[in-house]
């Protein structure tokens, strides 16, 4: 039996308690607590005192901690009073600013899933603001470091010092008449940024501001935001998260944010004041001023795990409040967890408890943080039920039927590292999702992979073959080239191998299948034709992107030709690898992304609401999209299978939109003819008859020549650079949107 202790009864368990320190008891004379309400959980000022209240299922007895500052504890109260396990209590006189944490005491039995310890200050699930900072000291595991049993061991030494503290609010304000925008999908273009990362280096932002979420509410960040075209800036975890004990030890940091510790909490270290609790202000603040320039904002949101880690992670919170109410384990060993999420452990989606903090987290950040929707990271692993994923299970059933939540952009990624996780596709309707499969057939397409030209063709019109069927429409798909994980795009086309030497894992983290192609060389050079074909690739990736049906992300900074100089994992560099070069930025670049987002915004065809379908004919005999070949006719089956020359030539019928506008008139636009050139060689193709068009004119082309001559006639032959894009419109036909 190993050596660790069974605190099965309260004698126990107070006998391992800390030892009152000095005066402790006569500051605690200041406060006479009543029995309070045990809803809503966490703590709730009044104007007069605060109720604080904790779910702990099989906890047998809770103490509320009062801090007065990060390390020094002056009062320790019990949480008498208990309703369908959540222990609370009403206290006079505390008020917003104060710092505060519990200590649950109850059974430390490891092996049977249960893992309470009182020497643990543990920070409140439902806390709206925490402050100060994680030291990693011994002191935060919940076992003795070092113990042979390890964590089968207990530690006697207090945490208090060393973990940051919850802190009770005041959350009225002033929000002045601010809705959510409520862009439609088919409408939006969404921009995934890191709120750190991308104003830090800006020099037209305040320096003192530069980095938070009043930097990305500056007006400079505002005005180029709307010029690019942004609709919807979608934020890397601004939920309260810590930085991992070995990544500090390297002088690294957990900068991406996946580390959740705090589901209501805007994180600290992105407020500009530094004051206790003003990053809520800072953060609706940042939110009101994003809406008034008619720009909604999403989060990406990480419910799957927490920071805490597997058995041998520390104990923050939810380990210690009730671990086996809130976390996976594994059946027949109940001290070890559930991974499906490769950080240590998962939180337990079938369980009411976390059932209901995940969905009063999301409702908080709706209704008082006004955010317009979310962004699920690993959501198939919150959908698993007994162990497969269930996309109408419990936890996705349960969002469909919510009137708030419902309502709002959701957006799955849908897949986890288990080998049955990959659920692209497989979501509900009400869910967009972020494909996958758009991603990898672009990206091999343009490299120059054989056989992939049916498959480009679906990513093309939105991936009917995922979507349709299940009666969800083009918007389902959220296409992406590159995301926040990966090779920004100028790396995906200067980089054949990851280069992640910087993250001190000897190039063993991230990625190694990438679908990139480095041009002929690899990393940085100064070879004009490798840089000349490396800048094309960029404009086709970010063209393709732009005219697919669907709903494009950008990831910030590929606008700019962002470089990482190949790490494809920067999650742990919180530097100039990773934040925006603003000085160094590609004007040429930019200045074709806003093209492609103003060509995008301005003809309804490129973001139809309803599927392009092949045998639909518009009332001029034309169809509604027509796949041609390189004489300028339709393609036939047998040419889809022998045409290995990764071109695609695709008619798009501008009254073949099937919808309607606000004033209930179709929505028409001009035709198009899109030309994609995956190809190492010019090719050459006949323009269609002139029941198409009478003549064509130049809109987009990603070959700098190609745009030279910019009007062509009905039948005429015109050659497309190689690996290049050629976008032509017909005359002109009046826009109604």
């Amino acid at each position: 039996m190993p050596p660790y202790l069974n605190t099965s009864d309260d004698k126990t368990v107070d006998s391992f308690c800390l030892l009152p320190f000095k005066n402790r008891m006569i500051m605690q004379e200041k406060y006479s607590p009543v029995r309070g309400r045990s809803f809503p959980l966490g703590a709730e000022w009044d104007g007069r005192g605060t109720n604080f209240a904790l779910f702990a299922e099989n906890a047998q007895k809770v103490e509320l901690c009062l801090y007065a500052n990060d390390v020094e504890e002056n009062a320790r109260i019990e949480l008498v009073d208990r309703d369908h396990h959540i222990f609370h209590c009403y206290i006079e006189g505390i008020h917003p600013g104060q710092l505060y944490g519990y200590r649950v005491y109850g059974p430390y039995e490891p092996e049977q899933g249960k893992r309470f310890n009182p020497n643990k200050l543990l920070l409140d699930p439902y806390a709206k603001a925490i402050s100060g900072e994680m030291v990693w000291d011994s002191a935060v595991f919940g076992y003795q470091i070092g113990e042979a049993y390890e964590d089968l061991s207990f530690s006697a030494l207090d945490s208090g010092p060393f973990v940051p503290k919850s802190l009770v609010v005041d959350l009225k304000y002033d929000w002045e008449g601010d809705t959510l925008p409520k862009i439609p999908y088919g409408q939006s273009v969404i921009y995934e940024l890191h709120v750190k990362g991308f104003s830090k280096l800006n020099p037209k932002v305040p320096e003192n501001l530069r980095g938070t979420y009043a930097g990305l509410s500056h007006p400079e960040s505002i005005v180029y935001l709307k010029s690019l075209g942004i609709t919807t800036v979608e934020l890397m975890p601004v939920h309260q998260f810590i930085s991992d004990g070995h990544l500090q030890e390297k002088g690294l940091d957990n900068y991406w944010g996946y580390n959740t510790i705090g589901f209501f909490a805007p994180e600290g270290q992105y407020s500009s004041s530094g004051t206790k609790g003003e990053q809520i202000h800072e953060f609706r603040d940042m939110v009101k001023v994003m809406h008034r320039n008619g720009i909604e904002v999403i989060l990406d949101v990480v419910y799957n795990h927490t920071a805490e880690g597997n058995e041998k992670g520390p104990t923050l919170c939810f380990k210690g409040i009730d671990n086996e109410i809130y976390y996976r384990l594994e059946e027949d060993q109940k001290r070890y967890y559930t991974d499906y999420t490769g950080t240590g452990n998962t939180l337990d989606t079938r369980l009411p408890a976390v059932l209901r903090l995940i969905m009063d987290s999301l409702r908080f950040w709706v209704e008082e943080m006004h955010v317009d929707g979310f962004r699920f990271d690993l959501a198939s692993a919150l959908a698993r039920g007994s162990h497969e994923v269930e996309t109408w299970g419990t936890f996705l059933n349960i969002i469909h039927q919510d009137p708030v939540i419902s309502q709002v952009k959701l957006i799955a990624e849908p897949w986890d590292i288990n080998e049955d996780g990959y659920q692209v596709g497989k979501f509900p309707v009400g869910w967009a999702e972020w494909n996958g499969k758009y991603r990898d057939s672009v990206r091999r397409f343009w490299k120059g992979d054989k056989g992939i030209l049916s498959c480009f063709a679906q990513r093309f019109l939105g991936s009917p073959d995922l979507y349709r069927q299940s009666y969800r429409r083009p918007s389902a798909s959220i296409n992406f080239i590159t995301a926040h994980d990966g090779f920004t795009l100028h790396d995906l086309v200067s980089y054949n191998e990851k280069h992640n030497e910087a993250n001190g894992e000897d190039n063993n983290d991230g990625e190694s299948d990438n679908n990139s192609w480095n041009c002929g060389e690899e990393g940085e050079t100064d070879k004009l034709t490798v840089n000349g074909l490396r800048n094309k690739q960029k404009r086709n990736f970010m063209a393709t992107l732009l005219l697919s049906q669907g709903v494009p992300m950008i990831t910030a900074g590929d606008e700019i030709s962002k470089t990482q100089k190949g790490n494809n994992n920067a999650y742990c560099q919180d530097n100039e690898i990773s934040w925006l070069n603003w000085t160094n930025a590609d004007t040429e670049m930019l200045a074709f992304t806003q093209k492609l987002i103003l060509l995008r915004q301005n003809h309804p065809s490129l973001s139809r609401r309803e599927w392009i379908k092949d045998n639909r004919v518009a009332p001029d005999g034309l169809p509604h999209i027509a796949w041609l070949s390189a004489t300028g006719e339709l393609m036939d089956d047998q040419k889809w299978e022998l045409d290995d020359e990764n071109t695609l030539r695709v008619f798009l019928h501008g009254e073949g939109i099937n919808g309607k506008d606000e004033n209930g008139r179709d929505i028409i636009d001009s035709h198009f003819l899109l030309i994609f050139n995956g190809s190492e060689h010019e090719t050459c193709f006949k323009l269609p008859g002139i029941e198409f068009s009478r003549n064509w004119e130049v809109e987009i082309s990603t070959a700098i020549k190609q745009a030279e001559k910019g009007k062509f006639m009905a039948g005429e032959a015109l050659c497309i650079a190689e690996k290049s894009i050629l976008v032509l419109r017909a005359g002109y036909i009046p826009i109604h949107y």
